[in-house]
């Protein structure tokens, strides 16, 4: 492993002597092309452990790893784009959710209790390209929902006893036939306190039951192949949220601002914040300094399609931005060649895996698979 001490590079930063964080970079893998990852205790031994792709590494050092199972490999793509723990079968164990382009399906991983063997993946459902499996409270009720980002627009609730441990069923909801194109999300877009659907060529409305009821389609913007997920953030602190995307496969990383007029007639202004990046395929919010504000943690995806979008061979990077009343203030991670830096790969973590107090960060992608420990404010 790779070691080393990383001073965060700050753009448009503060005066000499104040705080900045201060992050320990290590290269877990090379070998390690797989663009998912998560961090959670896979064992519970009461240690942090590193999972992506096929395999799973130990906390707390991380230098003793372990094969999950084979994954489908197409070209330089592994088939396995989000590494999401849920404890799906109720047996105290947090099992993978995970879902693929190539292999058309939803599915999930079974943690063996963390023995050292390998995991069987049971299928929930052939749904078509997943680009991305997204999770969000769809319902309001505390548990998380599977929504992919594929043909339709599907809810996946899992089924629950009345213990509310999981039992390996999922209810699955259509909400919209229609192909989700290229990046999904959720927020309250409307503010009447349900959480809406945001698509890259509109937002579906929330009924009050979003089982049952109709959600209503608002083509108000295309953003053309946007990042997954979507987000959405009250930038500008104005009480309306505003939503927060990504080019997927192109150059750029902005904010659209909602504006509502006086007949209650809805418009969305763009606002760049980097034009001249490329790949933002993920995007996440977190409070990364303990601020209590959210920051944006992103960084250029190796390799999306390839040497061939925009940008490509471009350098990678690492990056989280503070968002100050419609500013995004850059600070660096990590920059340069692939062979020696990381990106944020199709599906990051962000996690207090060292339980210090400061949420650090894992990078996957096929760069390698890196992890950014965060150390907390250190004066310049």
């Amino acid at each position: 492993m790779v070691q080393g001490l990383l001073m965060l590079s700050l753009i448009a930063a503060a005066q000499e002597g104040d705080a900045v964080l201060a992050f320990e970079r290590t290269k877990i893998s090379a070998e390690s092309i797989y663009e998912a990852a998560s961090a959670f205790d896979v064992n519970n031994d009461g240690s942090i452990d590193i999972y992506s792709g096929e395999y799973w590494w130990e906390g707390p050092d991380f230098t003793k790893k372990h094969k999950v199972c084979s994954i489908r490999r197409e070209d330089d793509y592994y088939d396995d784009f989000s590494n999401y723990p849920m404890d799906v079968n109720g047996d105290g164990y947090l099992d993978i959710i995970t879902g693929g382009w190539f292999g058309e399906t939803l599915a999930w991983r079974e943690n063996p209790k963390g023995q050292p063997v390998e995991w069987t993946t049971h299928e929930i459902k052939k749904t078509g390209n997943v680009e991305r499996p997204c999770f969000y409270d769809i319902d309001n009720d505390g548990e998380i929902e599977i929504i992919p980002n594929t043909r339709g627009v599907w809810i996946f609730k899992l089924i629950r006893d009345e213990n509310g441990k999981g039992t390996g069923k999922f209810k699955e909801t259509l909400i919209l036939e229609e192909g989700a194109g290229h990046g999904i999300g959720y927020g309250d877009l409307n503010g009447d306190n349900r959480p809406d659907i945001i698509l890259s060529h509109g937002w579906l409305e929330a009924p009050a039951d979003p089982y049952s009821g109709k959600w209503e389609m608002h083509k108000e913007f295309a953003f053309g192949m946007a990042s997954c997920p979507i987000l959405t953030h009250d930038v500008n602190k104005d009480g309306k949220n505003d939503i927060v995307v990504g080019m997927g496969h192109d150059y750029g990383l902005q904010w659209w601002e909602q504006k509502v007029d006086a007949n209650g007639a809805r418009s969305w202004e763009k606002h760049d914040i980097e034009p001249n990046r490329s790949q933002f395929h993920e995007i996440q919010l977190v409070d990364i300094d303990n601020d209590d504000e959210l920051e944006l943690v992103t960084g250029k995806r190796f390799r999306a399609h390839g040497w061939n979008d925009p940008g490509a061979r471009d350098p990678i990077g690492l990056y989280y931005y503070e968002i100050n009343g419609g500013n995004f203030i850059r600070h660096t991670l990590d920059y340069g060649n692939h062979e020696d830096h990381a990106g944020s790969g199709i599906y990051l973590w962000a996690e207090d895996i060292d339980k210090n107090g400061w949420k650090d960060i894992v990078a996957p992608g096929k760069q390698g698979l890196y992890v950014f420990m965060n150390k907390g404010k250190v004066s310049q």
